[in-house]
Parts: structure tokens; sequence; C-alpha cells
């Protein structure tokens, strides 16, 4: 089972005004096998953690991150030749 502990809306600066969000780590009990995440400052990244059920022996999980999206553009094509630099590219060799 997973479980996000600690999860509430973000939090408003004074002095910026824009949310701060913390980042999130994953941790399993080793007692009851629980996956669970919690949203904590990084000072505090290497701090124990209580699984939801109240046990204490948890280790963090290495976390993957995944970036997807689009582009908006395509960047121009590459030209056939020898147009480019270097010794074999710029035609001005023997």
């Amino acid at each position: 089972m997973r479980t996000s502990v600690g999860l509430g809306p973000p939090v408003l600066t004074r002095a910026a005004r824009y949310p701060v969000r913390m980042p999130r780590y994953e941790y399993r009990c080793r007692t009851c096998g629980d996956t669970f995440e919690l949203s904590r400052p990084m000072a505090q990244s290497a701090a124990p953690a209580s699984c939801p059920s109240g046990h204490d022996d948890t280790v963090k999980l290495l976390s993957t991150v995944a970036v997807g999206g689009t582009a908006t553009a395509a960047g121009p094509a590459p030209r056939a030749g020898g147009s480019g630099g270097g010794c074999c590219g710029g035609g001005c060799c023997g």
C-alpha cells in the first residue's frame, strides 16, 4: 500500500507571496512493508521517519524522476554536405 503523509496546501511566504513547495521523499517500513511519502524540507531529508502505522524501522528509498513534455518548435535540421567546421567538414583540407 502507498500512503502520502504531510501533503497539505502550499505554504505562502510573506516575502515572496508565492507557494513554497517542499520535496517529497519516499520511505519503506521494514516492519509492515508499507511504502509512504513525506513532504519535508531538504534539511530534514536524513531525519528518521515513522510509517503511518507508527513503526520506526523505516528506510528512505531512492526515487526516480520522470520528465516529460512536448517540444513547441523543432530546431533547425542539420545541413548535408561539407558546410561544417573541422578537418573533414570544412573543405579547407586537401
